[in-house]
């Protein structure tokens, strides 16, 4: 069963932090769909992480680079545009979670309800519910 992945449920899966575990496990259920600037929102998210071992953060790039095979993602277009704008007027979104959320609603044909979204993000997370996502976080 596919699901759409923020970047912030992504994170997870390329660096031990709370909830990598149970990132994994979800992981194993199909390969993930994701926003075309994803793999941008996740480099943040890794190198910020502040790991001391540069080690560690070389594993974690790596991981993402692997992820990055086997995803699909959702490219940009003049209706993920209009459903962001539609997004930013309806919910308290940051501009890139208007985008991650509108992707994901191309990802399901505007039709949400039964479809799995992973979030790791609060505010994302409730936007997505009250369009209709089955939502999935564990933050």
């Amino acid at each position: 069963m596919s699901a759409f992945w923020d970047a912030s449920a992504v994170v997870p899966l390329c660096v031990d932090q709370p909830g990598a575990s149970e990132a994994a496990r979800l992981l194993e259920a199909g390969a993930p769909v994701v926003w075309w600037a994803t793999a941008v929102e996740a480099t943040s998210g890794i190198v910020r992480s502040r790991l001391a071992d540069p080690q560690l953060l070389a594993a974690g790039l790596q991981r993402l680079r692997g992820l990055r095979e086997e995803w699909r993602e959702i490219e940009p277009s003049e209706r993920v545009r209009e459903i962001a704008l539609d997004n930013l007027r309806s919910f308290d979104l940051r501009a890139a979670d208007a985008m991650q959320l509108a992707a994901a609603l191309v990802w399901a044909e505007e039709r949400p309800a039964g479809h799995r979204f992973i979030c790791n993000d609060r505010r994302l997370s409730e936007a997505a519910r009250t369009l209709g996502f089955d939502v999935v976080s564990f933050y």
